[in-house]
């Protein structure tokens, strides 16, 4: 099982699906969940993934965002998640499962 959360939140669908796409492809991530606020004008970004591959994957979405002047508003790594916060992303990956 993955050790780590990787997050970031970017302004607009198009920036984030760019991030994503930039995580993917520069570690071996996989997407967790992801969440829109304020009718999409905010995205947030859960992948998964080891600790050195997360932090690379991060990194890769926050040179992407510089690269194509996308609004980075927060990036974060949670290294060894608690048992309540896998139960909060759970609860968020429930929710676009059920589509």
């Amino acid at each position: 099982m993955a050790s780590s959360y990787g997050l970031i939140e970017v302004s607009g669908v198009v920036a984030a699906v760019d991030s994503l796409d930039a995580m993917c492809k520069a570690a071996e991530v996989s997407l967790v969940t992801w969440e829109r606020k304020l009718g999409g004008r905010l995205v947030t970004i859960i992948v998964e993934g080891s600790v050195s591959d997360v932090k690379a994957a991060v990194e890769a979405a926050e040179n992407i965002c510089r690269v194509n002047n996308h609004i980075l508003a927060a990036k974060g790594v949670i290294a060894a998640p608690c048992e309540e916060t896998r139960k909060l992303v759970a609860l968020s990956a429930q929710r676009i499962q059920k589509k």
